[in-house]
Formats: structure tokens, C-alpha cells, sequence
């Protein structure tokens, strides 16, 4: 928000030497974001004076017209000769005065003035428009001084034009709706300066008579719990805005439009109160205040024909909505050139409700911003009476002595502050004396008067435990002040930040991660460094991707929880697999170029829990019960963490080198064994099986097992899964429940034998369909404890082993912890290896 200082100054008594960074130093004191402060008179260099226009010729010949001007500027050239300037404009004449800027003077945005030759005269200087010097958007023509100002040529202009102001910009918090105002703004500086404050909120008002100044029903006493109007007939159509307001408006970033709409939206800067005018002559029959119908249509102000929904509040004529209540009015009923007869509406609406509405239409008004962080309901009677008098005193016209007010405000609840609350919040003392008065300074009545509670604390009321309650009543301006907490804040605020001490507490001394985080630390470094690159996809699908996956119609997968207010309603489901999302980033990277992918994603699935119904209604004015809690947590559904990882494309790159080797089932495979090894489970309670599980090619599937326990698949995915997700084929997967993985056990102290190993590498031949996986634990079990490491190194089948054959060769690796192992031992638990494999897969030797 943009105000002007001298606009401030009205409200609040700043002193007249406050620097502008004493003034950004108070605001930030007080928890106010300043973006910027512009001292208007530094954005013109140079001489700025009063001019008086002595003669004018009419420069014939070219394009457009040109004048040839005389001007006195009085001494400020140095000499006291006219200056001689050529000017397009036409709205001045001879005796006007006006605005010169001489040479070597910089208007805003750099432009630099100087004396030159054109349209054959010599042109010293510029006569200036309110474009020109950044005043507003006016570039038709130059500015004329109104002839009641005091000012001589010569005289420096900034202070006429307003260019001797000071332009404050503050960011504004969502929850201090009050401060989107000169009077909100003007009271914090009040307090922070220490000087006196005149509050244009108070001013008084007549109130509603017996007959309304226009009929008004509203139906929906929720959505609008104030509603007030009052009319001004006789309206000078042709009246223009005052120059003064037009530069406040211009200045708060707000274009001027007519007097009429300029006087409201001065009305809403000024107090903080939106208000809309109506041409009364344009309005058909009385007016309802109610919710819409749905598809209901209206034409707003900027030309958007929008559709209503029944949350929508309306204002309504005979011929139907005539404005989006609290947004933006219709056109319908809107100002024109013609409007003679104004009705002015200031209401008070539901902030919830015009939040809503706003992001529904994507109409984000001034009004609208303010009507959602809270506007003061008192105020709708206080900003009729000063609309109506600006619009008298500058367009003409006669007041009405009818007002309307329907008021159905309710009072506000008071809020119980334990007395020692902020103390104990903030770490500095609050004597109940001092928490008093800073609430009475931010507006709100106490029930107790700080002298009774400097006396006699326990006169004011105890609460449990000896404590002083306060009750607090929040001013009508401050809708956020709810809670104690809120109340906590502004003692703090108005007391001073700077009195917080900046030490931070000790902390206690915690436990460390679990062995829960410290296994998914592991498993995402290991991925990382094994070339993976980490997603973080969003938990939502759409309900055909079950079908995309193949799986089957009985699978619990398919059983997904759907969520109540999607972000798409194309997506409305939590996933029930990682694969699905995960699979949906490699697409798109696919698409954007990329060909050689590893992706992984460590998360929650989420699995409904069957028989639950919906979750207990729990309101915000209490804490919910053990039991309530209990009783929501009992519908929520299962979340059990998985890690997946997705291939595609090249795993070893080729090049000048060589040739590269594309991702495989057994890549995926890998990267589940590593990551359940990673995980503290020991390398033989792992094992892998052939398996038949969606979305997995059923004979390129492996199921991955911790003892007896399914924790996962991986391997290649089914080419229709393929085909219909659009992947390149053989693209890989793996996913394992990292919940269902067991706690590591104690992992004991490595024994590190000084001897020397045995190497002996073994081949064995046997079936195709024979994993590899038992035939090395088979090796394991029959090797014994001399046994220090198993290892298959290659894979090989011809039409000499025979077909459905093939020969696996496992690098087997002997050592004792005592002794040096004697060959006739080595060989012994080779042979004892041997015959294990043998005895349970008809393991042969090769070229035995």
C-alpha cells in the first residue's frame, strides 16, 4: 500500500522534522514491512518554478499545432527575461500559470532538459504536465495553477504541485486488514511516535431514519450482517475530481475514473471501508441482498460476464444481480457520464465469504482484499456521511435526508488473558499494570483499570492456579484479535521488539535419529551415489492409471482413498504404488530430451483401511478429545513408506571407448538387493525368486524376500504396461514397503583374520530355470564356516552344455581365523560346496 506522508499528517500528529528514516525505522518497529520510501521532491532535479504565461504565438506549418511561449518566470533564469519555450499543449492561454522546469533540470525517469532548436524557434526549458512529473497519467495537457494559490513566478513549484511530499510503501501482513488504510496506518505511528491521533472512524454520524433512502431487503444476515446507503441528488455529471485527490489516488496506485467512483475509492483509503456507487436511475425496483442462484449470470465492471455459484453474495434489482457483492459492482447499474442521482452502499460482509469469492472469479479488487482480512463494521455510516460531503461540495447536488442502516452486527466475545501470559510467553516482564495499558492503546476495553490492578490484583479476578484474568474486549477494527495469543502479540508489538532479549534457549539434549531416519538416510545416499537422481512426485493419480498398470481387478491396489477437494479433478486419488507418479516424471523427462534416465523416490502410499467410516466433525473453539482424536485416526489410511527406482536407457554410457550396456531387469534387481543390504539386513536372509506380479514382465519379475517376508518386486515392466504409459521398451522397476523391512539386527564386530586366503572359482551347470540366487546359497550352506565370501562372476550357455543349460561360476573365497589354511582344506569345503549344489539342482561340474 502507497500513502503520502501529508495525507498521514491529517490524521496524526507527526512532527515537522521527521526524517523519513525515523519514519520507516517507527513502521518496522511496529512489525510494518516498508518497501520503500520516495521523497517525491528528489525525483526532479533541478529548477521547478512557477511560471506565468505573457505571450503565446501560433506556429503554423506543421504536423500539429505548436505554440511559441513567453514565460515570466521571475529570477529563477538568472536574468529576469521572459523564457522563451515551445509547448504542444493547448489548455492554457495568456495570464495562466503554470509549471516550468529550466535547463539542466531531470524530470523523472531521467529525462534530461536543456535548451535547444526546434520547429525553427530556440526552446529553453519545458512547461510540464502531471505526466510529466510523475503526478498521474494526465499528458493532454500542461498543468494550470488555480488562481487562489499564493504563487509568483519564480516561486520553487514542488510544494504547489505536491512534489514536496513523501511517499511511504508498506508491505502488509494477511491478518492486519485494518492497516490497508490512512486511518489504520495513522494510529500505529500514533502509537509508535507518541503523538496524537484524530480518528476519522469517529466522527459522528446521523444514524438510520424511519423511511430508507432506497428499499432494501437482505435475506442473508451471515453473508451481510450490516448494510447502509444513503442518496445524493442533482449531481453536476460534468464535475471533475479535485486535483489534490486525483494526486492521493494516483499516488496509492488507484486510477481516477469520475468524481462519484474517485469519492469511494478516496472513502476506502481514508477509513478502510469499501464502498460502491450506484446511479440510481439505472437500478429497477428495490434492491435484495442474497445469495446467488447457481448460473445466475453478471456482467461486472470489467466486462467478464461471469457464472454464479450459491456461495456467491449478490446485490439484486428487478431485472436481476446488479453487482458481485463485496468485489465489484455491474455494469448495469454502474456511474456513467450521465449520473445525476447517487447511491451510495457501505456494508459490512463476510470476510470468508468474499475470500472465496474473489479467488473463485479471479477478481482480486482493492475491495475485496480488504473485505477478506477484515474491515470494521462500525464504520459504513461514518464513510456514507463523508462520501456524501465530498460529493456535494465538489459535484453539486443535495444530500438526502434519508438513511438506511440494517444493522445485524453481533458484539464482540470477549477473550480471558491470563495477566502473566505475556511474561511467561515472552521472557520479559509484563507487570499486569503495563499488559493493561498496552491493550487499552491498541484499542481494547479491559475489564479492570490498571490502577486496581496495581493496588489489589486479586480485585480483578483469579484464575485457576492464583493467576489475574483479564477480559479483554478487542475494538471493532481488529477482527484478528481472537485468542490470548493474538492478545500476547500486540503487547509485545506496542511494548517494543526491541525489549525481547535475542537468546536463544537451551536446547534439551535429544536422542538422535531413529534407526527408522537413519535407514532412509542410508538408502537415499546409496541410490544417490549409485547414479540415481532423487523425485519427489505428487501423492495424486487418476483413476485409470490401475488399469495403465495391468493390475488386476482384485488387487488391493486398486483400492485407492479419494480425496475430498483435489487440486485436479483429474487426479483425485492418493497413490497406492510409487511406480505410478515416479513412471509419469520419466515420461516427461523422456519427452524433454532426456533418454538415459535413473530415477528414485523415497515416500508414503497410502492404503484405506476397510470397514472405517468418515472422520468425527471437530470444531477450532476447543482441543479435541482423546477420544475424537482416537476416532479420526481410526479412519485414516494406512501409510507405509516404499522407496522405487524407474531405468531407462543407457546405465553405462557409450562412447569413444566403447560400447555402452543398457539398463536391465537385473539392474533393478541390484538395486533392491543393495538397498535391502544398505537397510542392516545381512546379505543371507535376502533372497530372490522368480515371480507373477503386475506391472512386472511375468517371466522378467523378481520377487524380493527378507526370510520368509515379501518386501518387494523389481525387474522389467510388461510391454502393454509399456506401450500405454508411452515408455521405451525394457524400461525397469523396482518398489519395496520399507516398513515391511525388519529393524536391523545388532550388527556384531567384524572378526579380521591375519591369515591368508584360499581362491577357488567353480563352475557349475544347471537348468535355465535354476536361479542363481539358491545355486550361491546352496554353495554357502555347504561350504561351511570356513567359507568367507561367494561371488558369481559370469553366465555363460552354449549348444555344448545342452539345451535349457547353462553354466554359472562363482568365485569362492576360504579362510580360517587361526591358521593358514591347508589345500587338502580349501579343496574339502569346495568339494562339501560342490555336492550341496548338486544334491539339491543337479549341479554338475563343468567339464567335469
Amino acid at each position: 500500500m502507497r500513502v503520502s506522508v501529508s495525507w498521514l499528517s491529517e490524521y496524526v500528529d507527526l512532527p515537522a522534522d521527521l526524517a523519513p528514516g525515523d519514519l520507516e525505522q517507527a513502521l518496522v518497529d511496529l512489525g510494518i514491512e516498508v518497501d520503500s520510501i520516495l521523497d517525491l521532491g528528489e525525483t526532479v532535479s533541478g529548477s521547478l518554478v512557477v511560471g506565468e504565461v505573457r505571450e503565446i504565438e501560433e506556429l503554423t506549418g506543421f504536423k500539429k499545432p505548436i505554440r511559441f511561449c513567453r514565460v515570466d518566470v521571475g529570477a529563477a533564469n538568472g536574468t529576469g527575461e521572459l523564457q522563451e519555450i515551445v509547448c504542444g499543449a493547448r489548455n492554457f492561454s495568456v495570464g495562466d500559470r503554470v509549471v516550468v522546469i529550466l535547463p539542466g533540470g531531470v524530470l523523472p525517469g531521467g529525462f534530461a532538459i536543456g535548451a535547444r532548436k526546434t520547429y525553427g524557434r530556440n526552446s529553453h526549458g519545458m512547461i510540464c504536465s502531471a505526466k510529466e512529473l510523475g503526478l498521474g497519467d494526465d499528458h493532454a495537457g500542461i498543468i494550470v495553477l488555480p488562481e487562489w494559490l499564493p504563487a509568483k513566478p519564480g516561486d520553487d513549484a514542488r510544494p504547489v504541485v505536491g512534489l514536496d511530499d513523501v511517499v511511504v510503501e508498506v508491505e502488509l501482513t494477511p491478518d492486519r486488514g485494518y492497516q490497508m488504510s490512512l486511518r489504520g496506518l495513522a494510529r500505529e505511528l500514533a502509537h509508535a511516535l507518541g503523538v496524537g491521533f484524530q480518528d476519522p472512524g469517529l466522527t459522528p454520524a446521523p444514524g438510520a431514519t424511519a423511511r430508507p433512502a432506497y428499499p432494501v431487503e437482505v435475506r442473508d444476515t451471515v453473508g451481510c450482517d450490516r448494510f447502509a446507503a444513503r442518496m445524493v441528488r442533482g449531481v453536476d455529471p460534468t464535475a471533475a475530481t479535485p486535483d489534490w485527490m486525483v494526486r492521493r489516488l494516483t499516488t496509492a496506485g488507484i486510477r481516477s475514473i469520475s468524481l462519484p467512483v474517485d469519492i469511494t475509492n478516496y472513502v476506502m483509503l481514508a477509513l478502510g471501508q469499501p464502498m460502491h456507487a450506484f446511479d440510481a436511475d439505472r437500478i429497477a425496483g428495490p434492491l435484495v441482498v442474497r445469495r446467488a442462484e447457481p448460473g445466475e449470470k453478471l456482467t461486472t465492471l470489467d466486462g467478464v460476464t461471469r457464472t454464479l455459484v450459491a456461495e456467491d453474495m449478490v446485490i439484486c434489482d428487478d431485472t436481476g444481480p446488479i453487482s458481485l457483492a463485496a468485489v465489484m459492482g455491474g455494469q448495469t447499474s454502474e456511474v456513467v457520464d450521465s449520473t445525476v442521482n447517487v447511491l451510495f452502499e457501505a456494508a459490512h460482509w463476510d470476510p470468508v465469504m468474499v475470500g472465496r469469492t474473489a479467488r473463485r472469479h479471479k477478481l482480486f479488487s482493492e475491495a475485496a482484499k480488504r473485505w477478506e482480512r477484515g474491515v470494521d463494521p462500525a464504520l459504513p455510516l461514518v464513510a456514507l456521511k463523508y462520501a456524501v460531503d465530498l460529493l456535494v461540495e465538489h459535484g453539486g447536488g443535495a444530500a438526502g435526508e434519508e438513511i438506511l442502516d440494517i444493522d445485524h452486527v453481533r458484539p464482540r466475545t470477549p477473550v480471558v488473558l491470563p495477566a502473566d501470559l505475556p511474561t511467561r510467553r515472552v521472557g520479559v516482564e509484563y507487570p499486569p499494570a503495563r499488559v493493561v495499558a498496552l491493550l487499552e492503546q491498541v484499542g481494547c476495553t479491559v475489564a479492570a483499570g490498571a490502577d486496581r490492578l496495581g493496588e489489589d490484583p486479586g480485585t480483578v479476578g483469579v484464575a485457576a492456579g492464583g493467576t489475574v484474568a483479564l477480559t479483554v474486549t478487542p475494538p471493532s477494527w481488529r477482527p484478528d484479535l481472537t485468542d490470548p495469543a493474538d492478545l500476547v502479540e500486540e503487547v509485545v508489538r506496542f511494548d517494543g521488539y526491541d525489549r525481547v532479549p535475542s537468546l536463544l534457549p537451551m536446547a534439551p539434549a535429544g536422542r538422535g535419529l531413529t534407526w527408522q531416519q537413519r535407514r532412509r538416510r542410508a538408502v537415499a545416499r546409496l541410490l544417490a551415489d549409485q547414479g540415481y537422481v532423487e523425485v519427489l512426485a505428487q501423492p495424486f493419480v487418476a483413476p485409470e492409471l490401475a488399469d495403465l498398470l495391468g493390475l488386476p481387478a482384485d488387487d488391493p491396489r486398486r483400492r485407492a482413498v479419494r480425496v475430498a477437494n483435489p487440486l485436479s479433478e483429474e487426479e483425485p486419488l492418493l497413490r497406492t504404488t510409487l511406480l505410478g507418479p515416479l513412471l509419469g516424471a520419466l515420461r516427461r523427462n523422456l519427452s524433454r530430451g532426456q533418454r538415459d534416465l535413473a530415477l528414485y523416490e523415497i515416500g508414503t502410499v497410502f492404503h484405506p483401511r476397510p470397514g472405517v467410516g468418515v472422520p468425527p466433525p471437530m470444531g477450532v473453539e476447543h482441543r479435541p478429545s482423546d477420544a475424537e482424536l482416537a476416532a479420526a485416526d481410526a479412519v485414516l489410511p494406512d501409510q507405509p513408506r516404499h522407496v522405487a527406482v524407474v531405468l531407462a536407457g543407457e546405465i553405462e554410457h557409450s562412447g569413444w571407448w566403447g560400447p555402452g550396456r543398457t539398463a536391465g531387469w537385473a539392474d533393478a534387481v541390484q538395486a533392491g538387493r543393495d538397498v535391502l543390504i544398505v537397510a542392516g539386513i545381512p546379505a543371507e536372509r535376502v533372497t530372490v525368486r522368480a515371480a507373477e506380479y503386475a506391472p512386472w514382465h511375468p517371466g522378467r519379475c523378481a520377487q524380493l524376500r527378507v526370510d520368509d517376508a515379501v518386501v518387494g518386486y523389481a525387474g522389467e515392466l510388461h510391454p502393454a504396461v509399456l506401450a500405454g504409459l508411452e515408455l521405451p521398451r525394457r524400461t525397469c522397476a523396482m518398489e519395496l514397503d520399507l516398513d515391511a523391512v525388519p529393524a536391523p539386527p545388532m550388527a556384531p564386530a567384524p572378526a579380521v583374520s591375519p591369515f591368508p586366503p584360499a581362491l577357488i572359482d567353480v563352475a557349475l551347470v544347471v537348468d535355465s530355470s535354476v536361479p542363481a540366487e539358491q545355486v550361491q546359497a546352496a554353495l554357502a550352506e555347504g561350504a561351511g564356516e570356513l567359507l568367507e565370501s561367494v561371488r558369481l562372476f559370469d553366465v555363460y550357455a552354449s549348444d555344448q552344455l545342452g539345451a535349457g543349460r547353462r553354466s554359472l561360476a562363482y568365485k569362492l573365497t576360504f579362510r580360517a581365523p587361526d591358521r593358514t589354511l591347508t589345500v587338502e582344506e580349501a579343496v574339502a569345503a569346495r568339494d562339501a560346496a560342490v555336492t550341496r549344489a548338486a544334491d539339491r539342482f543337479g549341479a554338475t561340474l563343468r567339464g567335469a
